[in-house]
């Protein structure tokens, strides 16, 4: 069953270009070498961004998260922000493309003398792959919502692995998807350390009861630009909402629930560890939410 980042297929990504440091190549010749430190051991940041109608959605944000994120693992990118932005805006128009596409920045510590861990053993410039599809959220998502399962790995603090790091290293997330997978679900719920309701595996959550929007402290979970633009809108637009640490039994007694993220925007759940929420999808404050959402997207594109 797909989950929250599964998309419909379009024929067009068949022969898109991807800017590979700077060269915009067919598909088929996007290649790195087997001693990038991507490869190597996922040494790297990246960031999903949202074409819409014409505009990079949230730009400064995604743009603040990915250069946060290679400054905190001493990375230097090579590319000051308007140098990238304007390789994203070249790699769009060479593709021809002006709504509903996603971006994905990768930046890794480029190629090493050889197959080992350390950053020192860098030997060259950064690695920077552009890759621009045209993908939007498959339609039934929205009705027939997520069944998520909760997990036993657990979200990670600071300083074990920072979770609002957009790293290459995704393994413990993998890890976590597939013991979901295995239970039939479509996505993990993850607890923090101290056994709270955290984060998904690709995605932050959020639930709803008695019309207020719960979602956890944000100490553990991903730095979600989404999850940002979905609280704001809560404060904006008078909707309650409570941050906290918040034990499992609350989500599974939920009015409605939704995971939020770059791809998917809102998405609703249908049911946690099989216990199916109450309300028909999308629930009224996800549906609330949802509606909110676009407008501010379609705001953003206006700007342009």
């Amino acid at each position: 069953m797909p989950g929250s980042q599964d998309f419909q297929d379009d024929p067009a990504n068949a022969s898109v270009l991807i800017n590979l440091n700077g060269a915009l190549v067919p598909r088929a010749e996007a290649m790195v070498s087997v001693f990038d430190a991507g490869f190597v051991v996922g040494d790297g940041v990246w960031e999903g961004l949202r074409l819409h109608k014409g505009a990079l959605l949230f730009l400064d944000a995604h743009l603040e998260r990915l250069y946060s994120g290679a400054a905190a693992i001493a990375l230097d990118v090579g590319l000051g922000r308007d140098a990238l932005v304007a390789e994203l805006w070249r790699t769009l128009k060479a593709n021809r493309f002006e709504d509903g596409v996603h971006l994905r920045v990768m930046i890794t510590r480029g190629i090493k003398t050889g197959a080992n861990q350390d950053p020192r053993n860098a030997i060259g410039k950064p690695t920077i792959v552009i890759l621009a599809e045209r993908k939007v959220p498959s339609p039934n998502l929205t009705s027939r919502g997520l069944s998520l399962a909760t997990v036993s790995i657990r979200c990670s603090p600071a300083e074990m692995f920072d979770m609002r790091l957009n790293s290459h290293s995704r393994l413990n997330l993998i890890l976590a998807l597939l013991e979901a997978i295995k239970v039939g679900a479509d996505e993990a719920l993850m607890l923090d350390p101290k056994g709270f309701i955290s984060s998904c595996n690709a995605t932050n959550f959020f639930f709803v009861k008695d019309g207020t929007v719960r979602t956890s402290s944000g100490e553990f979970c991903f730095n979600g630009v989404t999850r940002a633009n979905v609280i704001e809108l809560c404060r904006a637009n008078a909707i309650g909402i409570e941050f906290g640490d918040y034990p499992l039994e609350q989500a599974h007694a939920a009015n409605e629930a939704f995971v939020t993220g770059t791809f998917g925007g809102l998405t609703p759940v249908r049911e946690i560890d099989g216990h199916v929420l109450p309300t028909t999808l999308p629930g009224p404050v996800t549906a609330q939410l949802r509606a909110l959402y676009e407008h501010l997207k379609d705001a953003q594109s206006a700007k342009r």
